[in-house]
């Protein structure tokens, strides 16, 4: 029997749907990751790509604006598939409100240096310790320059009160400091008001977050490291906690944890992980450490 052939768009008359709505603001059949430079596409942030898919994304719910959500975040699943394939993948997680002055900001950075020296570093996407990750791992190839780029940094801390400043910031280092090393970002619009950070190379911005939570984890086949947060890493920290618990010791991917006094007294996630890993395939896998070499070490032996 003949194998039914697969009917193309036009047939669908996907086509013609797409331009029967011009208020789509983005391209659900794009075929490769965003780029920083394609969601930061105006001079002004309010009126880039990344804001007006965000104001779109806000918009009534219909069964138009589902569908465009749904094949756009498809596309870039397929797109990431293609991505991540061939690299290995190390996980950083964190908070968010990190600010580009603080210690623990260039901690991160340095986490993400260390790590990119030997795997493909992935994040949120966001800002905080995202953003540091990201940007350390830009630096993977020439840590004598990250401390000049951390000054840099500095002089514009958060993204409040101006998204504009924070981004103009971000690429005036890409263009002192250009650098060809691969590393991901995987946010997403439900945060639309954390804008995503520059220092990813490649971007998977979904509209859905549960799809992107997931995907997130499932791409860090050598890892992942959380450092301290909040709500969004304790959430990470124990979805991934559930895979590892239930995968066979050849897929249990490593967890470490980094900041004793704050895992287990500040937010005390370490004795409940602990206590669920024990007798398990992870039990050996889960590890809680006080600096970033420390996590660097354990995932990159030898460093």
């Amino acid at each position: 029997m003949k194998p039914r052939a697969v009917p193309s768009t036009t047939e669908l008359g996907v086509e013609q749907w797409f331009a029967d709505h011009p208020e789509i603001p983005v391209d659900t059949t794009r075929e490769a990751l965003y780029t920083a430079r394609e969601l930061y596409d105006t001079e002004r942030y309010a009126d880039s790509l990344d804001a007006r898919a965000h104001a779109w994304s806000g918009s009534p719910f219909t069964r138009d604006a589902a569908l465009a959500r749904a094949l756009h975040d498809h596309a870039i699943d397929v797109a990431l598939e293609d991505w991540v394939s061939g690299r290995r993948l190390v996980g950083v997680m964190g908070g968010h409100r990190l600010e580009r002055d603080q210690p623990a900001y260039a901690d991160a950075a340095r986490l993400g240096a260390g790590l990119g020296r030997g795997l493909v570093v992935a994040t949120g996407g966001g800002p905080g310790a995202m953003e540091a990750a990201n940007l350390g791992a830009q630096f993977s190839d020439r840590p004598d320059d990250l401390d000049a780029a951390l000054a840099m940094l500095a002089e514009v801390p958060s993204y409040r009160p101006s998204v504009d400043a924070w981004v103009r910031r971000a690429f005036d280092v890409r263009e002192r400091f250009p650098s060809e090393v691969d590393t991901l970002g995987i946010p997403t619009w439900h945060y639309g008001h954390e804008p995503p950070n520059a220092f990813a190379s490649a971007i998977a911005k979904y509209f859905r977050n549960s799809t992107r939570e997931a995907i997130l984890l499932q791409v860090c086949d050598a890892g992942i490291v959380f450092l301290p947060g909040v709500g969004g890493t304790v959430q990470e920290v124990f979805q991934d906690a559930c895979e590892n618990y239930y995968a066979d010791a050849a897929t249990v991917a490593p967890m470490v944890l980094v900041g004793a006094a704050y895992w287990t007294e500040e937010l005390p996630a370490w004795p409940l992980l602990e206590r669920l890993a024990r007798g398990r395939p992870m039990e050996g896998r889960v590890h809680l450490v006080d600096s970033p070499a420390e996590a660097v070490n354990l995932l990159i032996p030898g460093t």
